[in-house]
């Protein structure tokens, strides 16, 4: 239970979790910004593909089945 004026670990962790998402956000946007500024040229299907691959085992890897 938490008391008046301060904090219990369940609401730090929940702090804590809400400061990484937020940050979180914040890199992603800056490295979408980032990464539409590059030419790569004849390479873009394959970094496309790449991306395509990376971005399926992160699907998989949150799914968790």
């Amino acid at each position: 239970m938490q008391i008046k004026n301060t904090f219990d670990k369940i609401t730090q962790n929940k702090i804590l979790r809400g400061a990484l998402i937020a940050g979180g956000g914040a890199f992603v946007v800056i490295m979408l910004e980032a990464v539409m500024q590059l030419d790569f040229g004849q390479w873009t299907p394959i970094v496309v593909a790449v991306c395509s691959i990376l971005i399926n085992a992160v699907r998989e890897f949150k799914s968790g089945v």
